[in-house]
């Protein structure tokens, strides 16, 4: 992880991710200062449960992403179910109803295209288990902006379909084990928040 210039972090992930999610949140310590963001493909009757869970199990604020909601520190996002969530130039979010992406939304592509272009080289994003390509045309957006970008092991994954995908397009910066990607967010910790104004 560039240590110096991240900002942010964005996760998505699909069939399997849920797991592996839990385990990283439940493992940060409340002094993680960088605000993560997630899409994990849920049913759309979902109405926070899964935010909700996780904040249980974490020592971090986890919470359904809203609409014009400032993105602070030390926040964990999740995007609601059925609704598209987008990250605007003022650190933002918006939320979208538009027509579903890759047969999905939220979709991660959504998610990790809208952020590259607000955070450019100062957003990680990590591709997680799941059974489609969402995400991929979005890890390929990150890195066009020379952000960082991370994989789970298609070997550690439960369906590694999607992190395959994101593989294969070449723009994939490191394929990690869960133990990996774990020490890779860990060492974002306090960095790069000397310089971001944050209205929190």
């Amino acid at each position: 992880m560039r240590q110096s210039q991240n900002k942010a972090v964005v996760i998505g992930g699909s069939a399997g991710a849920f797991e592996v999610l839990l385990n990283l949140l439940s493992k940060l310590p409340k002094t993680y200062h960088l605000p993560i963001i997630c899409v994990m493909h849920m049913h759309p009757s979902d109405d926070g449960e899964l935010a909700s869970f996780l904040n249980e199990q974490s020592s971090l604020m986890v919470k359904q992403a809203e609409e014009k909601e400032h993105i602070c520190p030390g926040f964990v996002y999740i995007a609601p179910a059925d609704y598209h969530l987008l990250v605007e130039h003022n650190k933002t979010f918006s939320l979208s109803i538009d027509e579903k992406v890759n047969y999905s939304r939220p979709s991660i592509d959504v998610l990790f295209e809208s952020a590259a272009f607000a955070y450019m080289k100062n957003l990680t994003g990590i591709i997680l288990s799941g059974s489609n390509h969402d995400g991929a045309n979005g890890i390929s957006k990150i890195k066009q902006y020379d952000g960082c970008t991370i994989a789970q092991s298609p070997l550690s994954a439960k369906y590694k379909i999607m992190p395959q995908a994101a593989i294969d397009t070449g723009d994939i910066d490191f394929i990690f084990s869960i133990p990996e990607i774990m020490d890779m967010l860990l060492k974002g910790i306090n960095h790069g928040l000397q310089t971001e104004n944050f209205n929190c």
